[in-house]
């Protein structure tokens, strides 16, 4: 099963501290890889130190929304791993929840510039460690709205949409030169960003009504299917986003 084994491979994963992120994180930790988590706020280290209980890990705080910040954060995580990327997550995302006529300009900003803007500029910084040493593996997270539109989340739904094409975009171009850029569409996720769908019990019924799996995701599904797109098992798998949703998108 070695095409499975990703034991001393280094990686990045943005959002590493709660949800989805963090369980990702421990999934790599726990495969023997060398991870950086970023988070937003210094709450990153002691996150770290409890995920460093069954490998490596190490905490970043880095401000996504911020160019320089982003970018100052990337070299330093890329120092931390002893200036090698294996495996980049980009975990990290925020949510604004208005109706469409009164979503504020500021707030659409804002999650594009979390969700996608340095989205991109990782995958790029990432890229140009990866093309030069010919191998990396890229996964981003997408979502079922990348496929849907939503309600009241216009800017959500418009980054998440983004973060597919980006994900073929990156394929196309890298596929050939040792890079597998691919993507995680999670489901409904109980995680805090679903808190306010998870507290209306009538559009939470209505939701786990339509996933043929009869319960919402938690972080631990993410784990496999992550895990695979990141080992050597996937290396002919390219500019895929994958649904992990309990069946949602096919009912």
């Amino acid at each position: 099963m070695s095409l499975f084994d990703l034991s001393g491979r280094k990686a990045i994963v943005t959002g590493g501290t709660r949800g989805l992120g963090k369980s990702m994180a421990e999934g790599l930790v726990g495969a023997g890889v060398e991870v950086v988590i970023v988070g937003s706020s210094d709450k990153v280290h002691e996150v770290a130190g409890e995920i460093s209980a069954s490998g490596t890990c190490h905490g970043l705080a880095m401000d996504l929304g911020d160019t320089v910040a982003r970018r100052e954060g990337f070299a330093k995580a890329l120092e931390m791993l002893g200036g090698r990327l294996d495996i980049l997550v980009t975990a990290a995302g925020i949510q604004r929840r208005h109706k469409c006529e009164d979503f504020p300009i500021e707030d659409w900003q804002e999650v594009l510039d979390v969700n996608l803007t340095a989205v991109f500029d990782l995958c790029q910084m990432a890229g140009r460690v990866m093309l030069e040493q010919g191998k990396g593996k890229i996964i981003n997270i997408a979502s079922l709205l990348s496929f849907f539109g939503g309600f009241t989340v216009p800017a959500y739904a418009a980054s998440k949409g983004g973060v597919m094409q980006l994900t073929k975009a990156l394929s196309n171009e890298w596929a050939s030169r040792g890079i597998n850029v691919n993507a995680i569409a999670p489901g409904y996720m109980a995680t805090d960003m679903n808190t306010a769908l998870l507290a209306d019990a009538g559009r939470n019924a209505e939701i786990t009504a339509r996933i043929p799996a009869k319960r919402w995701g938690t972080g631990p599904d993410m784990i496999g299917p992550m895990l695979f797109l990141a080992s050597d098992a996937a290396e002919y798998v390219h500019g895929v986003t994958l649904p992990v949703d309990g069946g949602y998108m096919g009912r």
